[in-house]
């Protein structure tokens, strides 16, 4: 196989950090939320004469940008220019759509701005499954993308599309740009308003005129937000009711979405757990917000959560919410869903609370602040004598961990199992790196056996479940992290959809790892069509297995990555430990896996948690007069 030479492999790192010294940065905690907009610049350039793209690129420096993702294309030209020569690094993709997803993954894995840049039309409407994947998730992202010329607007011009009107619903806030004096202004507000608040995808549409146009370029520019002050301390009222709750209920729990993880509230959240001693949960986007191996800590709820997590909740007589959404995964069948309990809802968006569950204890403000506040509401509670024994309650939920571990059965027809790849592959990677899962089968597996002990380890597509997310999400988290080992898990259906990025990793020395978990099938959508439409397969069969179209060995290769293949379970781990060793280029490993391997537990879809299985034909068994 022939690798790029390590000239070509760090020529773009290098002529991109070549003009100056590196940029600090700005603490995304502290910028979260900032109740007067503030320009989150790191460096206050001279006055200059420039273009409009020239404006646009010096103010992406002042904004302290050290990477974008992009492509370019007719529209979007003028600002590649001034690009060519920035101190901006451009990771050139292989689809739009990678763009966004990396700079998903990038933000997500630092706390940044990920930033991505598209052209006018198809480039800019191939954003828009990223861009709906990020506001579902809530991730701070900036998409820039050039539009026709002012006066071809509205005229169906070649590459015209309403990248504005179109994405409406699935940004945060978004822009078109209408004079080349306001670029920098409007760039500033946009990663204000990604980065704060509730984080969220915003876009940015210049015209190519606008883009062409002379203009003074001045930094920092005065933001003009009327009416965007996110509120990020709670009411003291709410806090003081809801510790008084906790103090007296006998079966809370608290539900931990992944606001935590993006209001940087991991340490109190921990501090409050033990301080109360009750359960946690930690649904799949706040995965590590809470360690794993924590003896308070009942796993992930929801459709395939621990049966101890799925009950805890519905249970409990006191669920607190922090950062968490009570999204239809989770809940099951909304209107049976912890019916006994009282509910303490926290969130920094208040249009979340009361959305689906209505809240008894609404609470507005930003994680960090709520339970800091909430640890100090709860020691004056327990000064006071005031405190639940929680020993019956925590002996019932021990019994059922005890009864009803996450576990899995081996293939009877001898092939590899999926689940133990996984778990194998979390073990020798260790808690220190980063896993980015498409969706389907393989992430359920990758969320239920790789324990994630730290903050900011898992990613991925959790509320539009995008297949194809991982390559590319694991491309941006690596740029963002580079000394941080990155596995994708990816399925063989997802891997599919992105893998062309692969060119772009092996290209510009993005040594990502990619598991490839191949069953031959899209696995979810066969283990549906197993338990609810009477095994009958249509559509479902890729032919990765029976025909080995494509080989994804050979396709690795041709995309300039180390290809691996793993059959069996004696080959698994020096397999992986092999892909280990590799950090020059980019490494996939073919795990051909069984095809009937389900993922167990489960709630079906649109029925009640109480209907939870622990295994095809296995309902849980519960003695209702405890619980």
């Amino acid at each position: 196989m022939t690798r790029p030479t390590p000239e070509t492999l760090a020529h773009t790192a290098r002529r991109a950090r070549a003009a100056t010294e590196p940029a600090g940065d700005v603490d995304s905690t502290a910028a979260r939320g900032a109740a007067t907009p503030a320009v989150p610049a790191v460096r206050t350039p001279a006055p200059a004469q420039v273009s409009g793209a020239g404006s646009l690129v010096r103010s992406l420096e002042a904004l302290g940008v050290d990477v974008v993702f992009g492509i370019p294309g007719g529209a979007i030209l003028p600002a590649y220019d001034p690009l060519y020569d920035s101190t901006v690094r451009h990771i050139l993709v292989r689809h739009e759509q990678g763009a966004g997803h990396a700079a998903t993954g990038y933000a997500q894995a630092t706390g940044k701005v990920g930033v991505c840049i598209a052209t006018s039309g198809p480039g800019a409407t191939n954003l828009v499954t990223p861009i709906a994947d990020a506001y579902m998730d809530s991730v701070a992202m900036v998409a820039i993308t050039g539009q026709v010329a002012r006066p071809s607007i509205g005229t169906d011009a070649f590459q015209e599309a309403d990248i504005q009107g179109i994405t409406l619903p699935i940004t945060k806030h978004n822009f078109l740009v209408q004079t080349p004096e306001e670029i920098p202004r409007v760039l500033a507000e946009a990663f204000h308003l990604a980065s704060t608040g509730r984080p969220g995808p915003v876009l940015v549409d210049i015209p190519k005129d606008v883009l062409q146009a002379s203009t003074t370029f001045a930094w920092p520019p005065t933001l003009d937000l009327p009416g965007y002050r996110p509120t990020l301390h709670p009411h003291g009222k709410q806090i003081r009711e809801a510790a008084r709750l906790m103090a007296g209920a006998r079966r809370p729990v608290l539900y931990v979405g992944g606001g935590v993880l993006k209001a940087g509230a991991t340490e109190g959240l921990r501090r409050l757990a033990e301080l109360t001693g009750i359960p946690v949960v930690t649904t799949l986007m706040a995965l590590g917000a809470f360690p794993d191996s924590h003896p308070q800590h009942l796993g992930m709820p929801g459709m395939h959560g621990t049966v101890a997590a799925v009950y805890g909740l519905q249970k409990a007589d006191l669920i607190v919410a922090l950062g968490a959404r009570f999204d239809d995964r989770v809940t099951g069948k909304l209107d049976s869903f912890a019916p006994d309990a009282t509910v303490v809802h926290a969130d920094i968006d208040p249009a979340e609370i009361g959305k689906n569950r209505h809240a008894d204890v609404p609470i507005v403000g930003d994680a960090q602040h709520v339970i800091d506040e909430l640890i100090a509401a709860v020691t004056v509670e327990r000064s006071a004598g005031h405190g639940g024994d929680l020993g019956d309650w925590w002996t019932q939920l021990d019994d059922l961990r005890n009864r009803y571990p996450l576990g899995y059965d081996e293939p009877a027809d001898g092939t590899l199992s999926p689940q133990y790849v996984i778990k194998r592959l979390g073990e020798i990677a260790g808690p220190d790196a980063i896993y980015v899962a498409g969706v389907g089968q393989h992430q359920m597996w990758a969320s239920q056996f790789i324990s994630y002990e730290k903050p900011h380890t898992w990613l991925n597509s959790g509320g539009l479940g995008t297949m194809g997310y991982a390559v590319p999400a694991a491309m941006g988290a690596k740029v963002g992290r580079p000394d941080t080992v990155v596995w994708a898990v990816d399925g063989d259906g997802c891997f599919q959809m992105t893998n062309q990025e692969l060119a772009t990793c092996a290209l510009e020395g993005i040594p990502v790892k990619i598991a490839v978990i191949n069953n031959g099938n899209l696995g979810m959508v066969r283990q549906w069509q197993t338990l609810f439409y009477n095994e009958r397969y249509s559509n479902t069969d890729l032919g990765t297995h029976k025909h080995r179209i494509p080989d994804f060995v050979k396709l690795a290769e041709a995309l300039g990555c180390v290809g691996l293949r793993c059959e069996n379970a004696d080959d698994v781990d020096k397999t992986i430990a092999a892909a280990m060793e590799i950090n020059d280029a980019p490494v996939v490993i073919d795990f051909v896996v069984g095809k009937d391997a389900m993922v167990w537990p489960m709630v079906a879809a649109g029925t009640s948690n109480d209907e939870i299985m622990f295994a095809r034909g296995v309902r849980p068994a519960f003695d209702e007069d405890d619980i």
